[in-house]
């Protein structure tokens, strides 16, 4: 009791620093612009922290031990392909976004496809970014629970409840600073994990004997479950509301495309260190559920160890739950508060509000997910349909038209979500049907309309070459 009480003060005392932070940017954000923004001149550098960060919440940490745990080191697939994004992202996206000068991705598609697509870009973007904050609570909540010698659901309230009154302090610039901080705290908590599992296995070749030996194989998962997570971790990057307003706050297309590269060697690693707590766990803890890998290997640890970790996977929660929910809150603010309202008084305080509603939403579905990863792979498969639309936008902006982008998007978030309650039937992944949908609609709409879409006049999408529009 008195090391789960040390372990507890050292980690609210890491959280009161991230306040006290929070509590310095608030100075920034006197303005709703302000607050959703963070400014425009950060360095490369803090920028792919910040993006590490952001996609690295405890769903990923978590949710890679518990599948590792099952399918061995080829779960650190699910984080490579984030990686892999990322390096197709800076050649191909990251500059093209930022000379665009939109900080959300309904304003990007917008240029294309009008307003229609706008709004329904909106709904599916917040919908996914939910989809997320369920599993990141969900993920937080059960390392809380074993913490706090609590049961699941308390944990996940308390979780929920700390991180809307951390979110709502300082805005974008707030969520820049601390992130940095919990990228590093997160490296260092997933070493030390790592490095425990290994010594209360016995070490490297004791690992190698005391697990079969596919559990080190790359493609034990399954090359369709590999190739579904490189669609949706792809298409993810390419088309996430906290990707684009991160690279907003660089001052040029050329420090975007480093920050992505940045955060590319960032996530690889991390993927693998993460799969290798879930196989070390396979090998010392058998018999367990495996969503409790990293939570048991924490429960051995001295309070200490345990410390670092618990600090580690708190950084997760709380530098994603910030992410998402000032993501969904600007999309909210841009796309539904504005153009009702117009820009006043009342302008920050509902944005404020906003940031707080979406943190709470997800508390009480979080208490019901029962499969972390499952359901975070969910919302990056439904931002993959996104992700076809910004490659049609970017590329190809006068193929197909404004309603097949609407079409497309309806019809995937129906599809897509319905193919996943139902299981995947014919071990088809609901990925391949978020990716195929738009494909097909853009398709048949190009050709049903015949000589194609034209760009809405004062809406063409910028393209590397100066002299095109």
């Amino acid at each position: 009791m008195q090391s789960n009480w040390l372990v507890l003060g050292l980690t609210l005392a890491y959280m009161l620093g991230m306040g006290l932070i929070s509590l310095w940017a608030k100075r920034y954000a006197k303005s709703a612009e302000k607050f959703t923004t963070g400014g425009t001149r950060h360095p490369a550098f803090l920028i792919g922290f910040l993006l590490m960060s952001e996609f690295i919440g405890t769903a990923a940490s978590v949710g890679t031990t518990q599948t590792a745990y099952k399918a061995g080191l080829s779960a650190a697939w699910n984080i490579a392909a984030l990686g892999i994004g990322f390096v197709l992202y800076a050649v191909f996206l990251a500059r093209r976004f930022k000379d665009l000068g939109e900080n959300t991705i309904s304003g990007a598609l917008s240029h294309a496809y009008g307003r229609p697509t706008k709004l329904a870009t909106s709904v599916i973007m917040i919908f996914a970014l939910q989809i997320v904050a369920i599993s990141t609570y969900a993920g937080g909540g059960s390392i809380l629970a074993g913490l706090l010698k609590v049961d699941r659901t308390t944990a996940i309230v308390i979780t929920g409840i700390v991180s809307t009154l951390y979110v709502g302090v300082g805005g974008m610039h707030s969520v820049i600073y601390t992130n940095v901080v919990h990228a590093m705290v997160k490296y260092l908590g997933i070493l030390v994990a790592a490095g425990f599992g290994l010594w209360l296995v016995g070490g490297p070749s004791e690992l190698a004997l005391r697990v079969p030996p596919d559990m080190f194989s790359v493609d034990k998962v399954g090359w369709a479950q590999i190739c579904a997570w490189l669609i949706a971790g792809i298409g993810a990057v390419f088309s996430t509301q906290y990707v684009i307003q991160a690279i907003n706050t660089v001052p040029d297309g050329q420090t975007a495309r480093k920050a992505s590269f940045y955060c590319a060697v960032l996530l690889v690693p991390f993927g693998i260190l993460a799969a290798l707590v879930g196989v070390c766990a396979s090998a010392a803890l058998p018999g367990i559920k495996p969503i409790d890998a990293l939570p048991q290997l924490i429960a051995r640890m001295d309070s200490g160890l345990a410390a670092i970790v618990v600090a580690g996977v708190a950084g997760s929660l709380f530098g994603t739950i910030s992410a998402l929910s000032i993501g969904a809150a600007t999309l909210i603010y841009k796309d539904f508060y504005l153009p009702l309202a117009g820009e006043g008084r009342g302008s920050l305080a509902f944005v404020r509000f906003a940031t707080i509603a979406v943190g709470l939403l997800p508390i009480p579905l979080a208490i019901y997910a029962p499969d972390i990863l499952k359901v975070t792979f969910l919302a990056k498969s439904l931002r993959a349909t996104l992700a076809v639309l910004v490659l049609f936008a970017f590329f190809a902006p006068r193929f197909s038209s404004g309603k097949a982008a609407v079409v497309s998007i309806v019809a995937s978030l129906i599809c897509t979500v319905g193919w996943f309650l139902a299981g995947d039937p014919y071990g088809v992944d609901n990925a391949y049907i978020a990716f195929g949908i738009p494909l097909v609609v853009m398709v048949l709409g190009h050709f049903l309309k015949g000589d194609g879409a034209r760009d809405l006049p004062g809406h063409a999408v910028p393209s590397d070459d100066p002299g095109r529009a």
